[in-house]
């Protein structure tokens, strides 16, 4: 069974695996770069299904931003009756392609609570 996750970027959720490559709103960088998912929202990892409130703790997904790039144009029309009234309108989204590199675990740090005595205190013995 192949590990996978649900990530949360740019207002919509991807399903990724290991190698799945995304088209994702803009995000900063250039080619090459990595880039961390924090926002993860599900994971399936060995088999083990962990799902998060809201968010998956200790999780992250690393990608590697493949290109910059614009989608296609999608064109809309208003229209004014009666008037002969039209506006032709266009828009173009600024898109990143992603390419999944790993989906593991954040190496959690924990601290160490010690039961240092002060000088002032007694074991109560």
């Amino acid at each position: 069974m192949n590990d996978y996750a649900v990530i949360k970027t740019g207002g919509k959720q991807y399903l990724v695996e290991q190698g799945t490559k995304i088209n994702v709103e803009k995000l900063e960088g250039k080619p090459g770069e990595k880039i961390t998912f924090d926002d993860v929202l599900m994971t399936s990892i060995s088999g083990k299904v962990v799902i998060g409130k809201p968010v998956v703790e200790n999780s992250k997904v690393v990608g590697e931003i493949e290109n910059q790039f614009k989608g296609p144009k999608v064109k809309g029309i208003r229209y004014k009756n009666k008037t002969r009234h039209t506006v032709r309108i266009g828009h173009r989204q600024n898109l990143t392609s992603i390419i999944i590199k790993d989906l593991g675990k954040v190496a959690s740090v924990k601290k160490k609570v010690s039961a240092k005595k002060t000088k002032g205190e007694k074991d109560g013995t």
